[in-house]
């Protein structure tokens, strides 16, 4: 199992880990941010494909921010590539 440590940039969000298995998201941890939303993001994502993950979040914005969290962990999943 590989273990992604992130640091997004741009959000609430101090730090990221995703647990990934043979291309597969295991577990996904958020310090920081809006609690309730990364809980639930992070349930959704559970046992989800990276590349699907990846398409589904990559480019969301937050507000007037050119990215967000989901955002942030989609660049994070995208250093497995």
């Amino acid at each position: 199992m590989e273990t992604i440590r992130y640091t997004p940039r741009g959000v609430c969000s101090k730090s990221m880990e995703i647990d990934v298995e043979d291309g597969v998201i295991q577990a996904v941890r958020v310090m920081g941010g809006c609690h309730g939303n990364l809980q639930g993001i992070s349930s959704l994502l559970k046992g989800m494909k990276v590349e699907e993950a990846i398409a589904r979040m990559d480019g969301i914005r937050c507000g007037m921010k050119p990215t967000s969290c989901p955002d942030q962990l989609a660049q994070a999943l995208k250093t497995t590539r």
